[in-house]
């Protein structure tokens, strides 16, 4: 392999020809959609190390230079950036400036085995060097006490794969283990922090920015509780780990750890420049020309959050700080073209509005963590207010009884609450038909009940509930009593709705509404594979198992007794029927019972003469006429 064959790509030296740094399942749409929105057109852009693909395509308005260690990611890259060079650290050429300089995958993976090692702090010098005056710096750092790494089954030090031939934790003392210590760090190479980012839910696939400000003060924020959940849950899907990473994340923001706990940090750091009149700005001009007045772009005028929808691939939408308080915005105002005409040739059951999320995030709690608090401390009083202003508030968002757009499809988990007013966090997610009120509600409390249950949560009910039952429970909770039939609707709505959600096909749907009608409280919950649920499970089968063997074993004690009793029952009527008393008794007996015999077939015939004469008369007299 030659250069002749990707002629953008230069090789100064220091290259490493066979080495890939691309992983299939990572991902970084939310860094793309910020780095769109810092770099303006025209700018100069450096990207070092490896990048989702999908922070090119953000990057076409500008001049992009990427720095990479291996050649085959080079050479991929050729046509699609203005110059690509394939030598680690050393390829940069000195003096070279850049209005934004972005390490998104961290420095270790910028680094090259083929040349003279430079260790973190080179690394972060160089690049430092890099940027120009009024210019921006935006690097990722792992947390070595990330939750990745709280709920990890395999040890991070254990790794003897190509990919972790660098060392990720904190016995390294060259590279910063915290946020306060890249702060110095990037202090100490005159660059300043401006905004900081927590991502979630792991270092290699980030579908989540969380401003680490706010995550410090709104620690009670509904958003926040359910972009973590949903982050943590869908990026651990069918990876074995110790305990929840959702719940771990959770728990982390109500204590006020989010920040501490995330798998890793997006800083953006400037040097400091200087503007028209020669005064030095306080936050950096990224894209401006030398001698342009300062832009000002600071941490006030970056979103809180970031967070990708709708799977790999999906849109990023964002939520920024107004005077009203925070808003959803789509980075692209052209989706905004109104909502998309639900596919009712199709038949689907539900889909999603191109539009949405707009406008204010709803403030309040998320409702599933306020029923779990109920339940785990066993407050009836406020699992009945909650639940029952639950249901009054669906009611009175229906007309004749039926519910469409998206309350109907908002469950436990998409609801805020604050005080006694209930609100949809994210509107996307339409209903097609409309539903009836307890079809919804029913649905609602099934979810909720299916995560009490199978994830391990202690509650007030008995535990010999199965799935549907806890959810008739619930309904009479909250002031409805509706049955099995109810819930089977809910459950069949609640496949239809996933199928759509999902992209599964009619089999797929079908395979969908079997595999949740047979959800049993001894199963596991859906998502990660931790051990810990794991285990709980295993305990609550073995419960199940004790149970029905007591109940096993009482029935055939039961059985015993009554076979004895029958069995002597059978013995004292066999020593009567061959006693003189039972011999002359039926001596007795057997002349009435024949004569009562006769008398009954006399009586029988007495009648049919007497209803045979009835019917002759009539005709007689007509004859008589």
């Amino acid at each position: 392999m030659t250069t002749e064959t990707a002629p953008a790509v230069a090789l100064p030296g220091g290259e490493m020809l066979t080495w890939s740094d691309q992983h299939g399942d990572a991902g970084n749409e939310p860094l793309a959609v910020l780095v769109a929105q810092l770099v303006p057109a025209g700018a100069r852009v450096l990207l070092a190390g490896p990048h989702d693909p999908a922070l090119l395509d953000a990057l076409a308005h500008a001049r992009v230079t990427c720095l990479l260690r291996g050649y085959p990611d080079a050479a991929v890259l050729a046509g699609r950036v203005d110059r690509v060079v394939v030598a680690g650290p050393h390829g940069l050429p000195p003096g070279e400036e850049y209005d934004l300089v972005v390490a998104g995958g961290g420095l270790d993976a910028i680094e090259s085995v083929e040349g003279a090692r430079l260790g973190w702090d080179g690394l972060l010098n160089r690049l430092a060097a890099a940027v120009r005056p009024g210019g921006g710096l935006l690097l990722r750092l792992d947390n070595p006490l990330g939750v990745h790494r709280l709920v990890a089954a395999s040890a991070w030090y254990a790794g003897r794969e190509d990919a972790e031939w660098t060392v990720g934790g904190v016995l390294d003392a060259g590279r910063p283990g915290s946020l306060d210590q890249l702060r110095a760090r990037l202090a100490g190479v005159g660059l300043r922090a401006d905004a900081c980012y927590a991502a979630y839910p792991r270092p290699d696939l980030t579908t989540a920015l969380l401003a680490t400000d706010q995550l410090a003060r709104r620690t009670s924020s509904g958003l926040f509780d359910a972009v973590l959940h949903d982050a943590c849950t869908g990026g651990f899907t069918g990876r074995f780990v110790l305990a929840d990473p959702a719940r771990l994340a959770v728990d982390a923001l109500y204590a006020g750890r989010a920040a501490d706990l995330a798998p890793s940090w997006l800083v953006l750091a400037h040097r400091a420049g200087t503007d028209a009149g020669g005064e030095e700005t306080t936050g950096p001009t990224i894209g401006a020309p030398h001698g342009a007045p300062a832009t000002g772009l600071g941490p006030d005028g970056l979103p809180v959050a970031l967070v990708r929808t709708g799977g790999p691939g999906g849109t990023v939408v964002e939520v920024v700080d107004g005077p009203q308080g925070w808003h959803w915005r789509r980075p692209d105002p052209a989706v905004r073209t109104g909502p998309a005409p639900a596919p009712y040739a199709s038949r689907e059951a539900a889909h999603r509005d191109p539009a949405e999320p707009d406008g204010p995030v709803p403030d309040g709690r998320l409702l599933r963590s306020l029923l779990l608090d109920g339940c785990l401390r066993r407050d009836t009083t406020q699992l009945r207010q909650l639940l029952r202003g639950y249901a009054d508030w669906l009611t009175g968002q229906a007309t004749d009884g039926q519910l469409t757009g998206a309350v109907a499809l908002a469950g436990a988990d998409n609801l805020v609450v604050a005080g006694d007013r209930f609100a949809v966090l994210d509107p996307a997610w339409r209903a097609d038909a409309p539903l009836p009120v307890d079809v919804v509600l029913a649905r609602a409390l099934w979810r909720f009940a299916t995560e009490l249950v199978t994830g391990g949560y202690a509650h007030p009910w008995t535990s010999t509930l199965d799935v549907a039952g806890l959810t008739v429970v619930l309904g009479g909770v909250a002031g409805r009593d509706f049955d099995r039939t109810v819930v089977d609707a809910a459950v069949e709505t609640d496949a239809a709705v996933g199928a759509v959600v999902r992209g599964l096909d009619t089999d797929g749907k079908v395979d969908l509404d079997a595999e949740l009608r047979a959800v049993t409280p001894t199963d596991p919950p859906p998502g990660p594979l931790s051990y810990q649920q794991l285990r709980e499970a295993w305990l609550r089968q073995r419960e199940e198992n004790t149970r029905l063997t007591s109940l096993l074993k009482w029935t055939e004690e039961l059985l015993n007794t009554r076979e004895r009793a029958l069995r002597r029952a059978e013995a004292t009527v066999n020593l009567l029927s061959g006693s003189l008393s039972y011999k002359v008794g039926r001596l007795a007996v057997t002349p009435a019972r024949l004569a009562r015999r006769g008398a009954r077939a006399a009586k029988r015939r007495a009648q049919d003469a007497i209803a045979q004469k009835q019917q002759q008369r009539p005709k007689q007299q007509e004859q008589q006429q």
